[in-house]
């Protein structure tokens, strides 16, 4: 579980067409917060002007979030389907420490420099950019939209709470902005992992319930491993019991994966899957097994689909940190600082063993991977936590399909603090391309944004 938790988070649908784009570098400060180090380095931003109206169109700006921007720019279809009308400049900007915008090159990511990753430095790193963009004007001649996903949709609500005077308004979409220490329970995220499950077959979410002890049974011996690394076309067979937690830890972000871009078409954004994959995988487990290893062969067949379905794969690699096409490696530092999210299962009301939330455990790990201990109000005090009346301006918008809606705002704020709920949408379904298999919900929540969207440029030319 501890591993790249929020990575799961950061997933968008197959853009239809590949969108054009001019790549471009801004300089920024290593650190915007001190007067003791002056180094700058640059982040990378993609910007597309094809019906920008140099004369009052809006700047549409994506707050980058855990990995390439290049990969965001080409799944975020909703400011793509709208910039026409809107005649908006869109532009994405790239998270520090993330793809290419790395501030000590491949040095980054060791613990000597790692230290200047946070989202207040990336805040303001977007903050300086959207400056640049307005020609450092004292009245900036353009309003800007923040746009974000998952993450992205937490930075451009902060962005919008930290900098009103940059941002006119923010959607966010998927933002588990109350996912932190006491304010939602650790288990939410895997209940309703579990409850996608459940939809399609309680049967399913049974036979994967007991695969949990079967595995662990059936992996003690050397044969049975063996078989199970050629059954389920592991690249190496988890020998050891520590072998065996990193597989359980893989099958659990699988299924948590799975939940989350439960979508109605085919994606390919961490990796292909089909549409609806919660549906098709249970059809490998919807059954009575008669014995564990037709069990643990259904469950092989659930990760074919779910790691290999393309089948450009030679073998599965259950030990890779970062699986999938997103690199995010610097995600597991900012959620040993800032970010810590505590997840939990209960073994009662999900369908995974019983694994409660230890902080002090989660911190002893985080040192000594990192030499750092979290700080595990520091989001909630940074940012408000669910005291947001003070803010303005910001359309949260979550998909009940989706496992982080349980750290998501759900009830509206104020007049202009706004939770739209899609009831038949995974993870920001609402920010994907058009499509026809768009269900009427996501449809009607992107005519709300365009709504917010129109208000708020109306406002910034009062």
């Amino acid at each position: 579980m501890w591993r790249a938790l929020f990575l799961l988070v950061a997933l968008l649908a197959t853009a239809k067409s590949e969108y054009k784009y001019e790549t471009l570098w801004f300089k920024v400060p290593l650190d915007h917060f001190g007067y003791q180090r002056n180094e700058t380095f640059q982040i990378k931003y993609l910007v597309n002007e094809d019906y920008w109206d140099r004369g009052n169109g809006p700047i549409f700006f994506y707050t980058g979030n855990e990995g390439q921007i290049e990969v965001f720019a080409k799944h975020t279809g909703f400011m793509w389907d709208i910039a026409q009308e809107f005649r908006a400049k869109l532009v994405f900007a790239e998270h520090r420490y993330y793809g290419a915008s790395m501030p000590f090159g491949n040095k980054s990511l060791d613990n000597k420099h790692i230290g200047y990753l946070t989202s207040a430095q990336a805040l303001a790193d977007y903050a300086d950019l959207v400056n640049y963009l307005q020609g450092n004007a004292i009245k900036p001649p353009y309003p800007v939209i923040a746009f974000g996903g998952s993450y992205g949709g937490m930075l451009a609500a902060y962005f919008r709470m930290k900098y009103p005077h940059i941002v006119a308004g923010a959607i966010a979409a998927s933002a588990p902005v109350h996912q932190f220490t006491g304010m939602v329970p650790c288990e939410v995220y895997n209940r309703i992992v579990t409850s996608s499950f459940k939809i399609v077959s309680g049967r399913c979410v049974d036979n994967i319930k007991s695969s949990w002890a079967v595995l662990r049974n059936f992996t003690k011996s050397s044969n049975n491993t063996a078989w199970l690394q050629k059954t389920w076309n592991l690249c190496d067979p988890p020998n050891t019991t520590s072998d065996v937690q990193t597989l359980i830890d893989f099958l659990q972000d699988m299924y948590g994966t799975l939940a989350m871009v439960n979508y109605p078409f085919e994606s390919d954004f961490l990796m292909p899957l089909p549409a609806q994959p919660v549906r098709v995988v249970c059809q490998y487990v919807n059954k009575t097994f008669k014995d564990d290893k037709e069990l643990l062969t259904g469950i092989g067949k659930v990760l074919d689909i779910y790691a290999n379905y393309k089948k450009t794969n030679k073998c599965i690699n259950y030990k890779s940190s970062s699986y999938g096409n997103l690199d995010a490696s610097g995600w597991n530092y900012q959620a040993c600082t800032e970010m810590v999210m505590p997840m939990c299962t209960t073994g009662l009301d999900d369908m995974f063993e019983k694994s409660p939330w230890n902080f002090t455990e989660f911190a002893e790990k985080c040192h000594k991977t990192y030499n750092v201990y979290p700080m595990e109000q520091a989001a909630r005090i940074q940012y408000g936590g669910n005291r947001l009346q003070a803010a303005s301006n910001i359309v949260l918008s979550n998909g009940l399909l989706d496992p982080w809606a349980g750290g998501g705002v759900l009830n509206t704020v104020s007049d202009t603090v706004v939770a739209v709920v899609i009831v038949d949408g995974a993870h920001h379904l609402d920010l994907m391309p058009q499509n026809p298999n768009d269900p009427g919900t996501v449809i009607e929540a992107r005519k709300i944004h365009k709504q917010n969207i129109r208000k708020w440029i109306n406002e910034y030319w009062k």
